[in-house]
This record gives C-alpha cells, structure tokens and sequence, in this order.
C-alpha cells in the first residue's frame, strides 16, 4: 500500500476500545474538511471502529492497512 499525504497524525498505540474512537474524535476536528489524518492503532477492534466512524459521519476512509501488528488507516475529513 502507497500512503498517501496526510496533514495530521494520531498515535493510539496501546490503547484499547474506546480510546481510539475517542481521540479520533477529537483530532479530526484539527484536520482541514479535505484534509487526511493518518490514525495508527494496535487495538484490533479499531478495524470494525475506524471505518463505522468514517460512515456515520461522512469522512472517508482513504486507505487502511490491517495485516500487521500496527494497523494503519487514512482518513479524509469531510465537510
């Protein structure tokens, strides 16, 4: 997987369900509407989370990448 650009991180490594969601919460706020925020987590629940999250509220999920120990995920903000 090519990682595309991203204009803000957040690290959720070693936290568990629901700090992931949580905190995603919170820091897309700091994203740009368009903009990309790359999430990484260990918390394989985030894998079902990350991408119910990015449905009820319009972002998308750009790239995710679920094969590893870290997973990684790329999400647009929307509006």
């Amino acid at each position: 997987m090519e990682n595309p650009e991203y204009e803000a991180e957040l690290d959720a490594r070693g936290l568990f369900c629901p700090e992931p969601v949580m905190l995603l919460h919170g820091r897309i706020t700091e994203v740009s509407p368009g903009g990309i925020l790359k999430v990484i987590a260990t918390d394989p629940s985030t894998t079902r989370d990350i991408p119910r999250f990015c449905q009820f509220l319009n972002h998308e999920l750009v790239a995710q990448q679920t094969d590893g120990p870290e997973y990684l995920y790329f999400i647009r903000r929307g509006d």
